[in-house]
């Protein structure tokens, strides 16, 4: 039974978030404006740039300004000893061990496409996944515009489809979407949160994250 299984990029699959925090306050800093701290940034890791910075109070007429900042700050980080981000224990091995068993992998992310696709190739795991949606393809989380676009792709009904990820965020679109959901927790929400919002089990390691796919899905591959 091959099922298309959709990961979170930040908090799931890497540990990003001392990249994103360091880029965000440096873009508030840079346009003059005094900069969130680091557990407010981390409440929005997985929304659009746009939605964060809505979230954090930012202004809407420099929004763009601290976007283009924010990402210039983020790819410099990104080339930088400090700026790496790294897979989370276990990851590469439960990617692998999913597509060997013949399942379909993509992903659906906040993060620009350019950055995200750059960073899947940095780990060598690119080829891993067969649809990649981004903040730039469909609105932001948790409206379940990337997932619907991922399915379309794929030619997957929902059913046969499963949402893997960190976040609030991601259990609630993978639920507009009519896909079910799986929280890991070693992101930047807790478990009792990702339940709250829809997950049907939340993970501890990479290594549960194969057996806890299999239960609850149906055949439903178009």
């Amino acid at each position: 039974m091959t099922r298309l299984v959709l990961f979170d990029c930040d908090g799931t699959l890497v540990d990003s978030l001392h990249v994103i925090v360091g880029a965000m306050q440096a873009a508030w800093r840079q346009t003059g404006l005094a900069p969130p701290d680091a557990a407010a940034i981390r409440a929005t890791v997985g929304l659009s740039p746009h939605q964060a910075i809505a979230a954090l109070g930012g202004d809407a007429a420099l929004a763009d300004s601290l976007i283009a900042v924010y990402r210039a700050h983020y790819l410099d980080l990104q080339q930088r000893p400090e700026g790496v981000q790294p897979l989370y224990p276990g990851i590469r091995a439960a990617l692998q061990d999913l597509a060997q068993a013949g399942h379909l992998l993509g992903v659906a992310t906040g993060k620009s496409r350019r950055g995200l696709t750059a960073l899947l190739r940095r780990h060598d795991i690119d080829e891993l996944f067969v649809t990649l949606q981004t903040a730039d393809d469909a609105p932001s989380k948790p409206h379940p515009g990337m997932v619907e676009r991922a399915l379309a792709e794929t030619g997957f009904r929902a059913e046969a489809a499963i949402m893997v990820g960190d976040t609030t965020f991601d259990m609630e679109m993978a639920r507009a979407a009519g896909v079910e959901a799986v929280g890991v927790a070693w992101g930047y929400h807790d478990r009792d949160r990702l339940l709250a919002s829809g997950a049907r089990c939340v993970v501890e390691s990479a290594a549960d994250l194969v057996p806890a796919i299999g239960p609850g899905l149906r055949q439903g591959q178009q």
